[in-house]
């Protein structure tokens, strides 16, 4: 059952962060004429849609949703009846759906693992109805924020800043289309839309170093007009992005091609 569970809910992190690519961070924040519910943990506890439950609740960093109407996926026998009556926030992030790991300490997660939870927090905000708070490390027995919550937030944003300058480098430097079987080997590629990134530009297939770093990744690279953040071409920079000391060429294959072949 659990690995169904990761399957579906795996698929449907795709989807929370794709309505959340742009998430305000003040979601955080308690929205202005909501509800001012606050329930303890137990309270919470008896909102798991069994038959003589007052409702179905789940909570994400402590705010409170009712979903009823997903009671096919949160009520008893749902893929994620789990969730149910209580503050899994960690979950969200780890994918442990164990007693040990369906709690709402989030303490020692990356900034991805972080950012995870904010996108299900931005997902359940815009598709369920918020009716209020869980008492505890979130929000204290009036409802105030405690500093385990401006600490979420302080990580959020951190994380939201990263996510934007990788955002920028990858508009710098599309990812490659990648394709692999045991007869051809591997085999990238570039396209105007090769890696989720839209452009009037197909470039070339290379490899990109990070500064530091012994790891590369296949990056497309324009040919064309001055190098990135040079307004002019001088009289022989009309080379795009070919010359970037971080860029290394495929060998075999040649230094103009969309495409590129290996043999594994």
């Amino acid at each position: 059952m659990f690995r169904g569970a990761l399957v579906v809910l795996a698929l449907s992190w795709g989807a929370a962060w794709f309505l959340s690519r742009w998430f305000d961070p003040r979601v955080l924040l308690w929205p202005a004429g909501a509800a001012e519910l606050v329930l303890s943990a137990a309270e919470l506890g008896h909102y798991t849609g069994a038959e003589d439950s007052p409702g179905l609740y789940l909570a994400v960093l402590g705010q409170v949703f009712d979903v009823q109407r997903g009671h096919k996926h949160y009520g008893p026998g749902g893929a994620y009846s789990f969730f149910s009556g209580k503050d899994a926030s960690r979950a969200f992030a780890t994918g442990d759906f164990t007693q040990t790991g369906l709690v709402d300490d989030i303490s020692g997660l990356s900034l991805a693992e972080v950012l995870t939870i904010q996108n299900w927090l931005s997902f359940y905000s815009k598709n369920y109805m918020l009716v209020g708070k869980v008492a505890g490390r979130f929000y204290d027995e009036n409802g105030a924020p405690t500093k385990a919550l401006r600490e979420a937030q302080v990580l959020i944003e951190e994380g939201q800043r990263l996510r934007a300058q990788e955002d920028e480098k990858k508009k710098l430097f599309p990812p490659c289309n990648s394709e692999w079987s045991s007869v051809e080997g591997s085999r990238v590629w570039c396209s105007k839309q090769s890696g989720g990134i839209s452009r009037d530009w197909k470039g070339v297939p290379r490899k990109l170093y990070e500064p530091g770093s012994q790891r590369s990744r296949c990056v497309c690279v324009r040919t064309e007009g001055p190098p990135s953040g040079q307004l002019q071409p001088g009289p022989r920079d009309d080379r795009g992005d070919l010359d970037n000391p971080n860029l290394q060429e495929y060998e075999g294959c040649h230094p103009l091609a969309d495409w590129c072949a290996m043999k594994d």
